[in-house]
Formats: structure tokens, sequence, C-alpha cells
């Protein structure tokens, strides 16, 4: 089969490769239209030569330089953005140097005594009510140096309910308390605070104690510590 001659090669080429074809579609074409060897390596050899001189400059390719990634730098330390931290919740410290009458106050409701501090209340409630606060505490006290001391039984009510020791026990048995009254209250407050060491106002080798209006030969033989109210009190 005869090919078409070699103008109307050049001719279909220009416009092919103008048209936006690559070498490689134009020498398909040329194949397709019947080109010899010699006139298709002609013919592609001058597209490229077309090509390069049709491509505007704006268009021509530009070499393309690769970006080396910088390794990352650490941040100011002032530029790091930290949450606000939650403060902690203060605890209210104990207050120092509360005064008796405050501790009574807050520990008259508080939680049912046990046996034990019922023992102690019962006593402070019979021997002391009336007293001053400093006085009803110095009984409770004396109750707890000798559950202490080795000399005494070691529970509160063993001190407490021992024959011929508080005047108010009978049989080993206490008195009705009126759990409605103020003075109540007040016992079971002075029970807590003695058992719990908030507050003291005698030393810890206290054992004795009797009323002022009374002189027990016993009292001789002893050392005289302090007066509170009504009450005398004695170490050995």
């Amino acid at each position: 089969m005869a090919g078409p001659p070699a103008a109307r090669f050049e001719i279909e080429l220009k416009n092919f490769l103008h048209a936006g074809a690559t070498p490689a579609m134009a020498l398909a074409l040329l194949i397709g239209l019947g080109g010899s060897s010699t006139a298709l390596a002609q013919q592609v050899s001058a597209s490229r030569l077309i090509v390069q001189n049709t491509i505007p400059a704006a268009q021509a390719a530009t070499p393309v330089t690769a970006t080396v990634p910088q390794a990352a730098q650490p941040l100011p330390r002032g530029n790091i953005y930290t949450l606000p931290l939650r403060p902690a919740p203060v605890k209210p410290a104990p207050a120092a140097g509360q005064s008796l009458a405050a501790l009574v106050a807050a520990h008259g409701d508080g939680p049912a005594l046990d046996a034990e501090g019922t023992c102690l209340a019962t006593a402070v409630y019979f021997e002391s009510m009336g007293e001053s606060l400093e006085g009803q505490l110095a009984v409770a006290q004396v109750v707890i140096n000798r559950a202490k001391s080795g000399q005494y039984p070691t529970s509160l009510c063993g001190v407490v309910k021992q024959k011929a020791q508080f005047s108010f026990v009978r049989a080993g048995q206490f008195p009705r308390v009126d759990a409605a009254c103020e003075a109540w209250r007040k016992a079971q407050a002075i029970a807590r605070i003695a058992t719990a060491s908030m507050a003291k106002v005698l030393p810890a080798d206290v054992l004795w104690y009797h009323a002022d209006y009374v002189a027990p030969s016993w009292g001789r033989r002893l050392d005289r510590v302090e007066k509170i109210g009504a009450h005398i009190f004695y170490r050995a």
C-alpha cells in the first residue's frame, strides 16, 4: 500500500503537535498514515524541535528543587501552653488554741457515745454538774488518768463503777440521766473532748479529787495540785 507524500506527513504532524500531542502520539499518527521508517525518524526528530520552539516560555518546565525537611526545633519553654492546674482543696487547719467553750459547742451533738464514753459522760454529769467546763473536764481527766495509771481498773467503766470510789454509783449501777437536758449534752461533749485529748486542764499523774466542803484523811497524804471550782485535785 503506497503511503502519502512527505509534505502531508509534515502538515499533519505539525497540526497534531500544536494541538498538544506528544512525540509518541505523533509517531503513532505517522504509522497510521503509512509513513516509511526513514520518514518517520525524520519527522519525529523534527517534531521535537517543533515542540521545543512552540512551547511558550511561561510553560517551559522549571527545575524542581527537592525540599529537605528541617529538623524539628524545640519550642521555647515560654511558648508551651499548659493547662492551669486545679488547686488542691485546702483542708481547714485545726483551730489552734480553740477555747474549751467552742469545743463543747462543736461536739455537743456528735455521734452516739460507746459504752466507755457513756460511762465517762455519766461520771461528768453526776460528779460535776453545775461546775465550769474546766471543772467538768478535770473530772473526766481524773477518770482517764486512773484507767491509764496501772493502779486502777483499765477501762473507763471499771474506774467509774469501782466500789466506794464515786458516791453517785449504787451497787455498780448508775442513776437515770435526763437525756434531754443541756447538762447531759455538755457532759457528752466533755467526754468526747477528753478521750480525744482535744484539751487538758490537769497533768496525767493527777488521780484524786474531792469536794472542797469535805476533808478526807487521805488528802493529807497526797500533794495538792489545783483547785478548780468546788473540787481540789491531788497527785501522789
